[in-house]
Order: C-alpha cells, then sequence, then structure tokens
C-alpha cells in the first residue's frame, strides 16, 4: 500500500462515551501516517479511502487501538525510590527514564506501606476506542 498522511482533528472516546483525549482541545491536528507501520493494520484499513472534509467514526478492540494490558509492565517499587517531597497516591503520573533517554510515563494505581506499584500500560490500554475523525487535508 502506498504511504500517505492525513492531518485529523480527532476525539478518542471511551465506551462510556466520555472524551479520553481530543485534539480540538489543544487545537493541534494528530497527523496520521499510513503505511509506516506506526498504525494498527486495523485503523490503517478505516483511513484507507478518507480524503479531505470527510467525517469518520469507528471503534476498535483494545489489540487494535492501544494494545491489551500487559501484566509484565506493573512494577512493583519500593517507595524509597521516588523523590521524598513527591506525593504518591493512586493516579499519579510518574516518569521513568528509558533506553536512549526516552522518558516513560507511568500511573500509580496503589500504595500500600513502602511499596508501590507503577502502571507502565498505555493508560488505554485494554479498552475498546472509539475515534472520531474529522480529516482536514491529505498530505
Amino acid at each position: 500500500m502506498s504511504q500517505k498522511s492525513l492531518l485529523c482533528h480527532m476525539n478518542i472516546l471511551l465506551s462510556d462515551g466520555s472524551t479520553a483525549d481530543s485534539t480540538k482541545a489543544s487545537g493541534k491536528p494528530a497527523r496520521l501516517n499510513i503505511g509506516d507501520g506506526s498504525l494498527s493494520p486495523a485503523f490503517e484499513a478505516e483511513l484507507a479511502n478518507l480524503s479531505a472534509g470527510d467525517n469518520h467514526k469507528f471503534t476498535l478492540a483494545p489489540e487494535d487501538a492501544f494494545g491489551p494490558v500487559n501484566p509484565d509492565a506493573i512494577h512493583y517499587l519500593d517507595k524509597s525510590r521516588f523523590p521524598a517531597d513527591m506525593t504518591l497516591e493512586a493516579g499519579v503520573i510518574v516518569s521513568f527514564a528509558g533506553p536512549g533517554g526516552v522518558e516513560i510515563p507511568g500511573i500509580v494505581r496503589e500504595v500500600a506501606g513502602d511499596s508501590v506499584t507503577v502502571d507502565l500500560n498505555h493508560p488505554l490500554a485494554g479498552q475498546a476506542v472509539t475515534f472520531e475523525l474529522d480529516v482536514l487535508e491529505e498530505l
């Protein structure tokens, strides 16, 4: 398949209808690249026939959106590994240095005594997600 890119405004909706993310809020449309391997085959199939001016709404299963929850990405760390002045509670996002200096965000799921449970899965992993796209232009 040939490569093309679509510049889109995008809403990402959860199964309860709430908005998880929206490019309209930031005013910065997303560039979706088709054919470079950055999107799942199911996602690319939804984009294949779209062009400027199109509106398209579709739902993807977890494995086609942000992937399933990976139990290996949930870590139990000692509280001493975090800065003393950091507030550690469920829902707090913490950042870890990954390979090559890349920052890896994690979400604190639980704090029990000196043990902190950190989930490095994408926040939308394991969830079916609905995308609403407004195609602004084809690049």
